[in-house]
């Protein structure tokens, strides 16, 4: 009996209960999921036009593009919908859909963000060894390895959670199936999985972040060594835009699955899963094209045709 589930659907509470409200929120995340993917799209499609974009940090760059769009596609779509709808309900199956879908891109973001600081770390330390070491070759591999660890790593978070049975109420005080949202509906002891999401927080969020950290470090030593005023503007421009997105998304991401239970509470979870699931995938085209010169100069010769 505890492995069956006997909701047959989920209810999502959403962000509001009121009718003008979730109107006002139906156009304001429509004009927000549209800026994403056209940003994103953009970012994608300048990286492959533009042959001097054809380089290991664009590579990245326009995987951690496609991340974005499919990260935001995987909440809003299912959010815009729970908005018209005065019922919001979404199946068991299509809830745990959501919810795995949502783990994996997460999980390839977290990566992607770490192979992007090996990349400036290699170019600013090692710019002599640049091209061997961050070769078309060795390229591929890392970007599979984070698209596959992706995939593989919220397996275990996965079965786990839907192992528990689920017997009632079916409300989801959220806007979509988050799993620590869906941890608390269990008719069962959680505590098992709530150890390997700490282990798994460990893999995904500390052991990149530290590892950010350190190569950022040395960057900094390797910059301040640098002679010429324009030579140090220049390496702080590489890394400035990665370092805001690293902030932005680690930070949230941290304080989301990392912070103690107690001090969780359903209108906080909402507003920060709501700021790195949706906001930050809109704000990374802007962070990484804003202050890029290679990137607004592919788009002026675009745009010029």
């Amino acid at each position: 009996m505890a492995n069956q589930t006997y909701v047959a659907e989920f209810l999502l509470l959403g962000l509001s209960r009121s009718l003008k409200i979730r109107l006002l929120l139906l156009g304001l995340f429509s004009v927000v999921y549209a800026l994403t993917l056209v940003g994103n799209t953009i970012i994608l499609m300048l990286i492959w036009l533009d042959a001097r974009l054809h380089t290991p940090m664009y590579f990245f760059l326009s995987q951690l593009a496609c991340v974005d769009i499919c990260y935001t596609s995987s909440t809003i779509p299912q959010m815009l919908a729970n908005l018209q709808s005065p019922r919001r309900a979404i199946s068991v199956v299509g809830c745990a859909m959501q919810m795995y879908i949502f783990l994996v891109l997460a999980t390839a973001e977290c990566f992607f963000l770490a192979v992007m600081a090996y990349d400036r770390y290699v170019a600013i330390c090692h710019p002599l060894h640049y091209t061997v070491l961050m070769n078309r070759r060795m390229c591929t591999i890392t970007a599979m390895t984070c698209w596959t660890s992706g995939l593989v790593l919220p397996v275990v978070h996965t079965v786990l959670t839907w192992q528990l049975p689920f017997c009632g109420p079916n409300l989801i005080d959220h806007f979509f199936c988050e799993m620590p949202a869906l941890l608390k509906l269990a008719c069962a002891d959680t505590r098992i999985i709530k150890k390997v999401t700490s282990v798994g927080c460990i893999f995904t969020l500390l052991i990149p972040i530290s590892f950010i950290m350190t190569t950022y470090i040395r960057i900094l030593a390797t910059i301040l060594k640098i002679q010429s005023a324009q030579g140090q503007h220049k390496a702080f421009s590489t890394c400035g835009s990665h370092m805001t997105a690293v902030v932005l998304f680690y930070g949230s991401a941290i304080f989301m699955y990392m912070r103690p239970e107690s001090s969780h509470s359903p209108g906080q979870d909402k507003m920060i899963s709501l700021f790195y699931s949706i906001v930050i995938p809109l704000c990374n085209p802007i962070i990484y094209s804003l202050k890029n010169k290679d990137m607004k100069r592919a788009l002026a010769k675009i745009l010029q045709l």
